[in-house]
């Protein structure tokens, strides 16, 4: 299964590489394009999900990483939620 890594800004400028075991991501994130926080929030739970359900379909249980991804993506996005215009940019895929 292909992995990937996608590299975000925060609203304060902080980067961060994110992990995916699946390319799913790349149908809900734009490399250069900005996602309000809630949106961002969004996307992260669907992709991730799927890209979890995946490995779960082929190897039998879901994927930790991915769902530990989503938990420190939902924890860091609870700082930047208290204002609707903060938004997130999607640097790059690797």
């Amino acid at each position: 299964m292909p992995e990937i890594r996608f590299h975000i800004q925060w609203p304060d400028g902080q980067q961060e590489s994110c992990y995916s075991p699946s390319l799913v991501v790349k149908e809900y994130f734009q490399v250069g394009e900005t996602y309000t926080v809630t949106d961002f929030l969004n996307r992260s739970r669907e992709s991730l999900q799927i890209a979890s359900d995946r490995v779960k379909a082929k190897y039998g249980f879901p994927c930790g990483l991915a769902m530990g991804q989503l938990q420190k993506i939902e924890d860091t996005a609870q700082a930047y939620l208290t204002e609707p215009e903060n938004q997130v940019t999607v640097l790059k895929f690797e």
